[in-house]
């Protein structure tokens, strides 16, 4: 028969926890003109939450500002939360594509420090900007924009 040490078994250990809890997805879609907080679920199909700069500023040159997008990220955190999601993994995306800026606007790096702040565990940040693979033909003509 074996020895059983409640230290070793993390069954019997009750500091430990035995499971992480519930994880959703954070899809934050950070443009120089507005960020969009979207939390799904793991599979990505079912909403939980959503909420964009636009919701929580009156002035449209304010809906990209990081100020925003702290205020939207904490909106859709407090719902997550109500919701029983503990853990994210977030999908940051830029406008892309082949006329878009590669880059996240400003309420970004914002809206993930909120969102840790909030008590949500954040698991994986992931950069998923759509890139071209050579599919239209860029404007501006075969010289280039001429200033």
């Amino acid at each position: 028969m074996k020895d059983e040490n409640p230290s070793q078994d993390y069954r019997k250990n009750p500091e430990k926890k035995s499971s992480p809890g519930r994880t959703g997805i954070a899809h934050i879609y950070s443009s120089y003109n507005n960020t969009i907080i979207h939390i799904t679920d793991i599979t990505g199909t079912e909403t939980i939450a959503r909420t964009s700069g636009g919701q929580m500023v009156k002035q449209d040159r304010l809906e990209s500002s990081p100020t925003a997008a702290m205020m939207a990220a904490k909106k859709a955190a407090e719902i997550a939360v109500e919701k029983g999601i503990n853990m994210l993994n977030v999908k940051i995306k830029a406008p892309g594509g082949h006329n878009g800026p590669s880059s996240p606007g400003p309420g970004a790096q914002a809206a993930v420090r909120t969102l840790s702040r909030s008590g949500i565990r954040i698991g994986i940040i992931e950069d998923v900007t759509p890139v071209p693979h050579d599919g239209c033909r860029k404007k501006g003509g075969r010289r280039g924009r001429r200033v």
